[in-house]
């Protein structure tokens, strides 16, 4: 197992949408109907969630989780992010070094209440699991940890499910993450190390990969 977790999806929203979604609250626990069923049906089928929802931000909103999660990244810490509205669309790809239950879970419940900004019917799907590199696995792998799905009446997390279109709309997603990555990199070469000033980097500020509106 991984020791670095991913979270992402896809939801179709307007542009009108994504800006009254950043400002809304984090909806709490219920929003999601079965939180105590995250894991079931994937890799760690037969654990329990139930207590892994107590350590979370319940006073925030999605514009100031991520732009948080945006200023650690700059830092050079565990969390690197990309938020957009691009082509119709909020598109979430979240990276963590260890699972961190605050910051994946605050991020879930973000993403269960995005539901409800969605421009059309039907449901999309969360995606949670744990991969080194930060690639998307296959949509027919076994080691996906939890997918939660996302509508207009609320969320709840399902078993066994079809995710090939899924993982198909987000590939672009995980392309800026793949470039965001590899620039942080160049930052982190460029920088010295002995002339005693921390890391510090302006690239995952870029409108490439963060909204200018999540930094407003």
């Amino acid at each position: 197992m991984s020791d670095s977790f991913m979270l992402a999806a896809r939801v179709p929203m307007t542009r009108e949408g994504f800006e009254a979604w950043l400002d809304a609250a984090v909806p709490g626990v219920e929003v999601v109907a079965n939180p105590g069923e995250m894991f079931t049906g994937w890799f760690w089928d037969g654990s329990s969630s139930a207590d892994r929802w107590d350590r979370l931000d319940a006073d925030t909103t999605a514009r100031e989780f991520f732009a948080e999660c945006v200023e650690e990244s700059c830092a050079g810490r565990s969390t690197t992010v990309v938020l957009l509205h691009r082509e119709g669309a909020l598109e979430a790809y979240l990276f963590e070094v260890g699972y961190d239950e605050y910051t994946m879970h605050t991020a879930m419940l973000l993403l269960a209440g995005a539901g409800r900004f969605r421009s059309e019917p039907g449901d999309d799907y969360v995606l949670f699991w744990a991969e080194t590199s930060g690639a998307l696995l296959k949509p027919s792998s076994d080691a996906w940890l939890a997918v939660l799905s996302v509508g207009q009446e609320g969320a709840r997390f399902v078993g066994r499910v079809d995710l090939a279109e899924t993982v198909a709309a987000l590939k672009p997603a995980e392309e800026r993450f793949y470039a965001l990555i590899e620039r942080m990199a160049e930052d982190e070469e460029e920088w010295d190390a002995d002339a005693g000033e921390p890391f510090a980097a302006e690239t995952p500020r870029d409108a490439l990969f963060v909204d200018a509106e999540v930094l407003r």
